[in-house]
């Protein structure tokens, strides 16, 4: 373990597998102390299990503002503040927009509203501490967009101009605000979304032929 943000304090959401599950161990690595949150009790108990001393599981769902309030109760009193947010909980669903009647609304609540409100209740913290990081993670989805994500891109476009503002906002408190945009990631929520395809493997290969890296993995390349 490294000790480069020793006596850190980190909050990361979605933390019970993929993209938050390898932020959260990151930081462990790092020497910080993390709050797991979930909304399976099970899994992130079983990442913090795997992180060992230094990680606590909270199970809260982020679009739920008394939810955050515990969590921020509860991390407070555990820990003494916050200096990091990783703000990782997302949801995906395949939808046009004339199918997004009964999701769009959840997609929104938790990508967008969840962030929002979590946000706004650990910039208090932040503050105290003299400052921090907020690391918001949108998606490339939100720059480009793409068929049959509807609400998701409009949520994860909504991400990256909340980040653009809230860096403007709050960079003279020292605090950093700042967005990842990855694309297509092998994690149970996309795990789940290729489940309701078709043919999975069809859509799998073509997302892979967005990514160079993952494109020239499948054949022989220069660097063979």
């Amino acid at each position: 373990m490294n000790s480069r943000l020793e006596n850190k304090v980190a909050i990361v959401t979605g933390a019970g597998s993929g993209i938050g599950r390898a932020c959260a161990l990151a930081l462990i690595r790092e020497g910080a102390r993390v709050v797991l949150v979930g909304r399976r009790q099970d899994r992130i108990e079983e990442v913090a299990c795997e992180a060992g001393a230094g990680a606590v599981a909270v199970a809260a769902d982020v679009s739920k503002r008394t939810d955050i309030e515990r969590l921020i109760e509860r991390t407070v009193n555990t820990f003494g503040g916050v200096n990091v947010l990783v703000n990782n909980a997302g949801i995906l669903h395949r939808e046009t927009l004339n199918r997004s009647r009964s999701n769009s609304g959840i997609t929104f609540n938790t990508n967008v509203r969840g962030l929002w409100q979590l946000s706004r209740a650990v910039l208090p913290h932040l503050r105290k501490a003299g400052g921090g990081s907020i690391i918001n993670m949108a998606s490339v989805l939100g720059i480009n967009g793409a068929r049959l994500r509807a609400a998701y891109s409009a949520s994860k476009g909504a991400v990256i101009l909340l980040t653009k503002c809230m860096a403007i906002d709050h960079g003279q408190e020292r605090i950093r605000v700042n967005a990842i945009c990855p694309s297509f990631v092998e994690t149970e929520l996309t795990a789940a979304y290729l489940k309701k395809t078709p043919d999975p493997d069809a859509v799998r290969r073509n997302e892979s032929t967005r990514i160079p890296w993952a494109a020239s993995a499948s054949r022989k390349t220069w660097l063979d």
